[in-house]
């Protein structure tokens, strides 16, 4: 059981989103939506980007780690002629 969903919410069906449609046309006009969704796009294509930044960034970690314990692990390997065993 998942005691994290709260069964009295649940995401909205198609009336409830007309509704907020709506009301937000109401409240900003129909000239002004056009603009606001140009923002919204702007705004998720920037967290997009961030979140893939620091993705990258925590990958370049892990693999920089990895080759390190790797070279570690070559180096225990190597006898004190130079010969690997």
């Amino acid at each position: 059981m998942n005691y994290f969903i709260n069964p009295g919410i649940s995401m909205p069906g198609g009336w409830e989103i007309w509704l907020v449609f709506i009301i937000i046309l109401l409240i900003f006009g129909p000239k002004k939506l056009p603009e606001l969704a140009r923002g919204l796009g702007k705004a998720i294509r920037e967290f997009k980007k961030a979140k893939d930044d620091v993705h990258d960034a925590i990958m370049e970690e892990g693999n920089a780690l990895e080759d390190k314990e790797t070279d570690k692990t070559v180096d225990k390997t190597k006898t004190e002629d130079g010969d690997e065993k």
